[in-house]
Formats: structure tokens, C-alpha cells, sequence
């Protein structure tokens, strides 16, 4: 079949990488892609806020599936188009893709439907005063999230008054989420150990993928400020054989059918992100696509073909045998242009893609452009260098990551040394 990927990120490069397996692959396009990407289909310059120039594309290559990397053109009814128009499309329409697009909403589902997350409370801008008041009297730390997209920046750990009043702000009067920010949720601080989970459903049946443990802070050991993330390994093996099923009866069985039930039948991929907690696991967030850099760290985990998975979703009738996890370990290390999450320059030329030829190390590229046929930074996350092994061996994957990612050059290249390192500390 001919399928066409949106999106030009490390997301998109390995779930590019992963449908160009498939047997079933006739013809990959991907809009807009990136230097990466061309390696495995036809990189395509296409308007995504223009559906009709998407549908008309897919009519005249006769496309029969359309994947959606990310979250922003789902919320803004890129599925609902396309449906429409007669195309299977892998991705919630825009009222299901509200789950991510609006914290205070998940809330609400989480809340109608006894799926456990963080005691919360929400305010809007016109009620500044009020959320400052709440918040003197609170425990910190306390936790609080522009309640729109954000780009995955919108979460601010506050440790005291102090830091929680100059979030508000941030947020409310210099407005740095811009409209994101215009409500707020005010969350508990939930302690216990972080791990995200991939449910692949056709809005009412749906298959987990192997757990991964994403890495958001910009530091070593957990510090500095919140990023897109740092890196992932998979499994998380915190998330053990009756933990999953725990998370698949308590969390992703519930918010499925509890969306079904409020007229939202998701399709796709339902991103959760817990927090494994004294008392069980937690909700941290719900995502409406695949996580990044979660998705590099766990596809190259699959065997059978992903493509037919994905397309069965899409077309209402899962196949749950489609894949399987290899019984392998995996690790993602990002490397991200010194200066991120904030301010970064870019244009610098990358050297030693090519000296990796290891069939267990995969380099997908993010942050990048090609110029005069040399690869060059174009962002603040700019690679991230995945290396699995086929059996169960997370040490052997973390240390072939870090001597892969050494070969590796930029100017002012940065990444962490410890992605992986919480899987070895004993619980």
C-alpha cells in the first residue's frame, strides 16, 4: 500500500523507519521529513493546515493510509478531513485529540471515570488573585500546567510560594504559553518513578507496546528545567508483568471506553504517562500520538509488521498479533544543541553519521536540515542515537549508545550521561 507520514521530527524518522519494514509498503511519503527520512520514502512539500491540498495529494498517489506524528495538526481536524474523504487515517479526530489538547479536559474524563492521577484544581487568567491565594496555602511541591499544548514545556515544578507565584506570572502576565496558558491546572506533586505507555486501539480494542522511561530534564540526575526530552530506554522495568495489567484494566481500558462514552472514540495511538506511586500507578498526562523520544527508544523493540498495525487500527479492526516485543533492551540518547531548551544557535555541520554501520545502532534525526548536501543542526533536539539488543541485556544497549553517540560531532553538542542509569538502582 502507499501511505503518507506527517511530521519532520525523530518521532517521524523512526515510525518511518519502522513502516518501511513492512512487506505491505508499496510507496512512503512523508511531509514535510527531514535528511533522515529520505532514507526510507520520498520526502514531500505539502501545507498540512491545508487539508484539502493533504486529501488531494493522497487521492492523486492514491494513499491508503495517512499517520499522524504530531499532536497539533489532530487537534486541529486533520483526521476529521480525511475521514470524510473516504481516507483511513492512524489518529484521533479533534474532539477525541482534546485528551491531550486540554489538561483540564483529561481531568475531567480522569475524574468522571475513576481513572487515578494527581489531586488538582484549575484556574483561568481572569482569576490571578485567586489562584495566588490557593496557592499560599498549599504543599509544595506543587505542580502547574498550562492547560493547552505547549510543546511539551508547559509543566513547572514549583518548591515553594515563591517559585509557584512567578510561574503564575510567567504564565498570566507575560503570557509565555500564549493562549495555552490562559487556564491552568494546579496538581499535586506525585512522587515515585516516571514510565510511559503506547496502547495501539481501534477506539475499542487496543494492544500495549513495550514500556519506556522518558527523561525530560535538561540535566544529569533529574536537573534543570523540563525539555521535550533527553532521551528513553524500554522496557521500563519498573512496569512489570502485573503492573501492565493494572495500567491496562485501571488506566488504558477505562479512558477508552470512558471517551467512547462522551461521543469520542479515539483511534490511534493513546500515549499514557504515569507515575508509579507508593499506592499504584497514576496518570501524569494523556497524549493523543506517540511519545518522543519514547517512540525511538521502543520501535526498533518490535518484530512483524507495524504497518499492519497501524492500518488495522485505522480501519476499525485491530490486529493484536501484528507485532510483537523482541525480548530485547533498548536505549535513546538525544543529542541537543547546547543552550536548549532556550535559546540555541544552529547551523552547524554534523560529522560521523556515517561511521556507524552497527545494524543495533539507528541514529534518528530531529533537529536537522541538509545543506549543500552536509547535514546541519536545525533545532534544540537534534539526534537521537538508539541502541536495542535482540535479548534482554539494558547494560550492553546503554554502553553501545554512549560509545555510538562519542563518534558523533557538532559544535556545542550536549546530551546526558545517565539515560537508563534508574533501571539499574534497586527498588
Amino acid at each position: 500500500m502507499n501511505v503518507l507520514l506527517i511530521g519532520a521530527g525523530g518521532r517521524e524518522h523512526a515510525l518511518a523507519y519502522k513502516i518501511n519494514q513492512s512487506k505491505k509498503l508499496s510507496r512512503l511519503y512523508i511531509t514535510p521529513g527531514n535528511p533522515g527520512t529520505e532514507n526510507y520514502g520520498e520526502n514531500v512539500s505539502l501545507d498540512i493546515s491545508d487539508f484539502k491540498n493533504v486529501s488531494d495529494f493522497c487521492k492523486n498517489n492514491k494513499i491508503e493510509l495517512v499517520v499522524v506524528g504530531p499532536e497539533q495538526p489532530l487537534v486541529d481536524g486533520i483526521a476529521d478531513y480525511l475521514s470524510k474523504e473516504g481516507l483511513f487515517v492512524f489518529g484521533p479526530d479533534s474532539k477525541a485529540a482534546e485528551i491531550e489538547a486540554h489538561k483540564s479536559y483529561a481531568k475531567y474524563v480522569m475524574k468522571k471515570y475513576g481513572i487515578p492521577t494527581a489531586d488538582f484544581i484549575e484556574f483561568e487568567y481572569t482569576q490571578h488573585e485567586d489562584a495566588l491565594k490557593y496557592l499560599k496555602h498549599i504543599k509544595y511541591p506543587a505542580v502547574i500546567k498550562a492547560d493547552g499544548l505547549a510543546a511539551g514545556k508547559g509543566v513547572i515544578i514549583c518548591n515553594n510560594f515563591s517559585e509557584a507565584s512567578s510561574a503564575l506570572d510567567e504564565i498570566f502576565v507575560k503570557k509565555v504559553f500564549g493562549v495555552s496558558g490562559e487556564k491552568i491546572v494546579v496538581e499535586e506533586f506525585m512522587t515515585g518513578e516516571e514510565a510511559s505507555i503506547f496502547a495501539i486501539t481501534d477506539g475499542k480494542n487496543f494492544v500495549c507496546l513495550p514500556s519506556s522511561q522518558d527523561h525530560k530534564r535538561i540535566g544529569d540526575n533529574d536537573t534543570g528545567k523540563n525539555t521535550g526530552g533527553m532521551g528513553a530506554y524500554s522496557p521500563a522495568p519498573v512496569v512489570n508483568a502485573e503492573l501492565q495489567k493494572q495500567v491496562e484494566k485501571d488506566i488504558i481500558r477505562p479512558a477508552l471506553e470512558g471517551l467512547n462514552k462522551e461521543g469520542r472514540t479515539f483511534v490511534g495511538c493513546l500515549y499514557a504517562g504515569l507515575m508509579i506511586t507508593s499506592s499504584g500507578p497514576k496518570v501524569v498526562e494523556f497524549n493523543c500520538r506517540f511519545g518522543d523520544p519514547e517512540t525511538q527508544a521502543v520501535l526498533p523493540l518490535l518484530e512483524g509488521d507495524f504497518l499492519e498495525l497501524l492500518y488495522s487500527a485505522a480501519k476499525g479492526k485491530l490486529n493484536k498479533k501484528a507485532v510483537k516485543y523482541s525480548g530485547g533492551n533498548s536505549v535513546c540518547i538525544v543529542a541537543a544543541s547546547k543552550g536548549y531548551p532556550e535559546a540555541y544557535e544552529k547551523g552547524f555541520a554534523i560529522t560521523g553519521l556515517d561511521l556507524l554501520k552497527n545494524n543495533n545502532i539507528v541514529v534518528f534525526q530531529a533537529g536537522t536540515e541538509k545543506k549543500n548536501s552536509h547535514i546541519v543542526t536545525n533545532g534544540g533536539r537534534v539526534l537521537g542515537l538508539t541502541a536495542f539488543t535482540k535479548q534482554e541485556d539494558l547494560k550492553s544497549a546503554q554502553t553501545k549508545a554512549y560509545e555510538a553517540i562519542k563518534k558523533i560531532h557538532f559544535k556545542d553538542i550536549y546530551y546526558r550521561n545517565d539515560i537508563g542509569n534508574k533501571a539499574f538502582v534497586k527498588k
